[in-house]
């Protein structure tokens, strides 16, 4: 049995599941209270699985007895009025009701993501909690004799409070031996150098009007700090394309459906992506989207075996690829063996799943082919996590489907357990609307659903071009720390086509914002030649040509100007245009390289001038001098402005 994880934080009223790691089904766990303040009455129950929520706000010490011995938890709780999104005394959301839209996981973490939307961003809501969550950062290194981890902290855009009004708290992992002369202050956490024997994490929150997402560092004896919610580098300069597997190519009978993407490498690499996201590749239940898995460690007989699946990706990785598996765990397909057993009844399964007060399964959205999992069973976590085993040893990297739906510790499990031995691995997590705790210590890389909403709606005509950027500050409103990536995307399996539904113009707008805003961009097959099927059978027969350039023009452009990418900073700026489909802003790297990007989504072009930026009106994307009599540059659907260095 290993440790129940890393130190947990909450407000009194929240809720946290305690569970334990690398279970043994086979195994007897119990949970008790260790330490917790004077005043609280909490007990923990018998099972192995449970959930625990704190009554008294103070530092709580959760035991963990089991087959190899005691485990403790420090489990750090702050009042109620704390809490985040305000959902003291209440459950964090439904667990496998049908129809339902809450998730499985530590509470506060749904609620919260509606408080001060964008405008127009289509996640708003009225009167939601507007105090707004702070965020923190942790970074070190030595100083002299000592080992010094600093915090630097923001309050949220929504909150009137000053950063300097924030107090932080530090928590040392319980798993870690606290060095000799450890010590803790405002902002600083500080040891001797030569008394940090082994590796230590630190966990720290900023506490304000709520508590933040927590970070966490792991420093090393030689005096390294190593940033634990920092995705790898490769993660942070990728270029994503899904792959609808059972839709890309058509093959001949003397082919699989791995084989064809794999002849195709070459033309998918010419877009300027380096990594596939392939849809599921496991046994499912006959849909063509494969979500409906009936066997967790077997490929899918229609898309050709295990071992051209290996041989796919390893041919992607001899052309410096990447590839995502994508990763499904709240469900399996009705058609599963295992639930045909619970649903008749078999003891031995019929715990495995969720079931309604009217005996049918747990499910979302009245999905009438799926069966939710019961996260309580050790069994069920024993078969995923031996499923995630086996396929980390394929591929670089997870797309999580469905994350909202598995219970948020389970993630983290999952992302430390995959990164013992391969520590550059990846997870992307798909989550409606986006979760800020999901960035401590569980996920790398964020759908940016806000964002994806807000250009849909922009397309549409239903929203100001400048909705955009309103997108972009719900980051930081929901709480994410300023070192989350995103990955931006228009389209994707579950989505209506974007050209279909906005047109050709605001399509080309929209891919410009994927490909000069901070994130990760992802192009979904077909997007790149302006297919209009959601779904199956690409027409690439009837490419549109001049559109594939176009993106391949992006692509050349972010790979090749260091202020578009991941890490550049982003900034507002000010621009003059009649044409409220038009916005602006600018991007500037760290040897302060500043360019501006004004995005057109209009059919028409447009004339923007800069009052306050020196732009030389040359468009770095079309390879062409933009610049207009009357203002500084005409813009169609993208221009990319050089504005000088520091």
């Amino acid at each position: 049995m290993k440790h129940p994880g890393q130190p947990r934080f909450a407000a009194v009223g929240e809720t946290i599941e305690l569970a334990p790691r690398d279970p043994n089904p086979d195994a007897t766990y119990q949970w008790r209270i260790g330490d917790a303040p004077e005043q609280s009455d909490v007990t923990l129950g018998d099972d192995a699985v449970l959930s625990f929520r704190p009554d008294v706000a103070g530092r709580y010490t959760v035991l963990l007895s089991g087959p190899t011995g005691d485990h403790e938890l420090t489990v750090r709780v702050f009042p109620s009025d704390k809490a985040v999104g305000g959902l003291a005394g209440g459950e964090s959301g439904v667990s496998g009701a049908s129809g339902q839209s809450g998730f499985r996981g530590q509470s506060g973490q749904w609620s919260g993501q509606f408080s001060g939307s964008a405008r127009g961003s289509g996640t708003g809501s009225e009167g939601g909690d507007q105090r707004g969550r702070p965020r923190i950062q942790l970074s070190g290194g030595v100083e002299g004799d000592d080992v010094v981890v600093r915090a630097t902290v923001k309050t949220s855009p929504t909150s009137d409070a000053a950063d300097e009004d924030l107090d932080v708290e530090f928590v040392v992992d319980d798993r870690d031996t606290v060095p000799d002369g450890f010590e803790t202050s405002d902002r600083e956490a500080t040891a001797p150098l030569d008394s940090v024997d082994d590796p230590f994490r630190i966990h720290a929150v900023a506490l304000g009007e709520q508590y933040s997402v927590p970070d966490a560092v792991r420093v090393h004896p030689d005096g390294d700090v190593e940033l634990l919610n920092d995705p790898p580098q490769w993660g942070k300069e990728m270029t994503l394309y899904e792959v609808y597997v059972r839709g890309y190519k058509e093959g001949d009978e003397d082919q699989s459906v791995f084989e064809v993407i794999q002849d195709n490498l070459g033309e998918i690499q010419d877009n300027g992506v380096d990594t596939l996201w392939l849809t599921p590749v496991l046994q499912h239940d006959g849909w063509d989207h494969g979500y409906n898995i009936t066997d967790f460690f077997s490929v899918a007989d229609d898309l050709g075996t295990e071992e051209e699946f290996s041989d796919l990706v390893d041919a992607a990785h001899d052309r410096g690829m990447k590839v995502l598996f994508d990763l499904v765990l709240n469900h399996s397909a009705r058609d599963h063996e295992f639930f045909k057993r619970a649903q008749a009844g078999d003891p031995e399964y019929r715990d495995w799943y969720e079931w309604q007060d009217d005996g049918s399964p747990g499910t979302y959205f009245d999905w009438e082919y799926i069966a939710n999992f019961d996260y309580t069973n050790l069994e069920v976590r024993r078969h995923l996590l031996d499923a995630v085993d086996k396929w980390a040893e394929y591929v670089d990297g997870f797309r999580c489907d469905m994350a909202w739906a598995v219970p948020t510790p389970f993630w983290q499990e999952i992302r430390e357990r995959v990164r013992e031995d391969h520590p550059e691995f990846v997870l992307l997590d798909e989550t409606i609307p986006y979760i800020a705790d999901f960035h401590n210590l569980a996920f790398d890389i964020h759908f940016d659903t806000t964002l994806y909403f807000t250009m849909r709606q922009i397309g549409r005509g239903e929203a100001d071009a400048d909705d955009v950027l309103d997108a972009l500050e719900q980051r930081a409103v929901t709480g994410f720390p300023d070192h989350a990536g995103f990955m931006l995307y228009v389209e994707n399996h579950d989505e209506t086509r974007y050209v279909a539904e906005c047109g050709r113009e605001a399509l080309e707008a929209a891919a410009a914002a994927q490909f000069t805003l901070p994130g990760v961009p992802m192009l979904y097959a077909g997007q790149e030649i302006g297919e209009r099927n959601r779904r199956g059978h690409i027409y690439w027969e009837h490419a549109q040509e001049d559109l594939r350039e176009y993106y391949q023009d992006l692509t050349y452009t972010r790979n090749t100007i260091p202020a578009l990418q991941y890490e550049g900073d982003y900034e507002e700026v000010q621009y003059q245009c009649d044409d409220d489909m038009v916005t602006a802003f600018a991007r500037e790297d760290d040897e302060g390289n500043r360019y501006v990007v004004a995005l057109n989504f209009g059919g028409n072009a447009a004339t923007v001038s800069f009052p306050d930026e020196d732009v030389d009106g040359y468009d770095e994307v079309r390879d062409e001098d933009v610049s207009a009599a009357d203002g500084d540059a005409t813009v169609e659907n993208v221009a990319i402005l050089y504005a000088g260095s520091e």
